[in-house]
């Protein structure tokens, strides 16, 4: 499509107005605090709340995973998916208000768990947490390294570092704010370029009503919502990417960052309502696939629909598109680990300075991006990763969020539900070699459940003693400045 060292040379330029504008921003924000630099308390009205999420869950991933979902899970699974991608900010609305009403001055999902749990608990949270981001962060960068491949035979290895390098930059020198600022430019960004997408490949199939004629004569049941097939993948899709969602950091980051309850329900609640389209949209690119009866790989579906009738113009431009879904997504990420890096190993280094730590989360940030880099290179397929840190999610997320509300529930009943989850849902988790998934959602819903059935069982024969206080709380969080 375009020559290698036009695409190099773009990448790069396009790479380095994004760091640059990040880095602006926070020139002008100057960070006198660490609180500041991986919270931004209180410091972001509805309107900023909803830009930061939507940019943060419109990943690079958009332009590849919900359309190959529709290849053989219909509409049912792009609702589904669209469904999913939204309720996790849904869900967040009532647990971020009543987390901003326990600890005011928190900082992250951890705290919580540690003060409400203890050790065991909190250490089992802390990798599931960090294991997910890591699956994220790689995923997005592996998307994005093949997006470019498609337009010039650069190596993979190539756009991974340039991508890691101006992303880390402008994130690690400015914190939080500067991840919240460029997801608002980015956003000017994503949102004209879906619709050209849209634009182009209604062209390319002839129109919404030739699309999906063509599908019902060749595979008539995408498009039958009671299709067995569809409406399985449509739930599994739902229940993993909700229980998934909600142990992101990034997205208890903004939780906090929010001025207040009313910018912080707006922001969740339109963020939300607000992606779903675009997925459905995403999605809606695998049906044309189907429609004009390629056979190739349904991974790129979506690029084999519309880059035969596009300009060039049109293909450069997918450049800064695909930077601005993937470096949106990845600064997220790379805050969050900046905030579990200040907040949890500031617990192991007490007497370690606010100043002294953010070097130290930069440095951490730089040496946690290589086994990314090195996994993001090879091109691998992180799905079934992916599907496994689902797992650990839904076993997890009962016993994580009841107590925010029980008073009765302790840390052994926790630890205990969560690990009884995980060992059910691993029993029938699909291996690496079922191409089929079977058994997945079963699997989920298993996870699940049994914490809930196991917290049933176990609580009767727990020892009776003082309820917890949740008005002790705010005491047990640590000032970092």
């Amino acid at each position: 499509m375009l020559s290698t060292s036009a695409t190099l040379i773009w990448l790069i330029a396009f790479s380095v107005v994004f760091a640059l504008a990040g880095i602006a921003h926070a020139r002008r924000k100057t960070q006198s605090s660490l609180e500041d630099f991986i919270t931004a308390r209180n410091s972001q009205g509805a309107w900023a709340t909803i830009m930061t999420l939507l940019a943060s869950s419109l990943g690079a991933w958009i332009l590849f995973s919900p359309a190959q979902a529709a290849t053989w899970g219909g509409l049912s699974a792009i609702i589904g998916y669209s469904l999913g991608s939204m309720s996790p900010r849904l869900a967040m609305i009532p647990l971020g208000k009543r987390l901003r009403e326990l600890m005011p001055q928190g900082h992250t999902l951890t705290e919580f768990v540690i003060a409400r749990y203890g050790r065991p608990m909190y250490l089992l949270t802390l990798v599931i947490i960090l294991f997910y981001m890591f699956i994220s962060m790689t995923a997005e960068i592996t998307a994005m390294a093949k997006l470019i491949t498609l337009i010039a035979p650069i190596p993979l290895w190539v756009t991974a570092a340039v991508v890691l390098v101006a992303t880390l930059i402008y994130t690690g020198y400015g914190g939080l704010r500067a991840s919240i600022f460029t997801d608002k430019v980015q956003m000017l960004i994503i949102f004209p370029m879906i619709v050209l997408l849209c634009l182009f490949g209604w062209k390319a199939v002839g129109g919404p009503a030739s699309m999906l004629a063509a599908v019902e004569i060749k595979a008539p049941q995408l498009l039958k919502l009671d299709d067995p097939t569809g409406i399985k993948a449509g739930l599994t899709f739902f229940v993993a990417i909700l229980l998934t969602g909600l142990f992101h950091q990034g997205n208890w980051q903004r939780i906090y960052s929010a001025q207040n309850n009313k910018a912080m329900r707006n922001g969740f609640l339109l963020g939300g309502l607000f992606v779903a389209p675009f997925i459905f949209l995403m999605g809606l690119f695998g049906l044309a696939f189907v429609a004009q009866g390629d056979t190739g790989d349904s991974s790129v579906a979506l690029f084999n629909v519309i880059l035969p009738h596009v300009p060039v113009w049109f293909v450069v431009l997918m450049i800064p598109f695909g930077l601005a879904l993937v470096m949106s997504s990845a600064d997220t990420v790379i805050s969050a680990v900046a905030s579990l890096i200040a907040v949890d190993l500031g617990r192991l280094l007490p007497n370690t300075g606010p100043q002294a730590m953010i070097r130290l989360s930069r440095i951490l940030l730089w040496l946690c991006a290589i086994p990314v880099l090195l996994v993001s290179s090879q091109g691998y397929s992180v799905l079934y990763l992916f599907l496994l840190a689902d797992l650990l999610c839904s076993a997890a997320a009962f016993p994580v969020f009841y107590g925010l509300y029980s008073r009765r529930f302790d840390g052994f009943t926790a630890t205990v539900s969560t690990v009884l989850g995980l060992v059910a849902g691993l029993m029938i988790f699909p291996s690496p070699n079922d191409p089929s998934m079977s058994y997945l959602l079963e699997s989920f819903l298993l996870a699940a459940i049994v914490p809930v059935i196991a917290t049933l069982l176990i609580s009767p024969f727990r020892r009776r003693g003082a309820l917890f206080n949740f008005a002790g709380l705010p005491a047990t969080i640590r000032k970092l400045d």
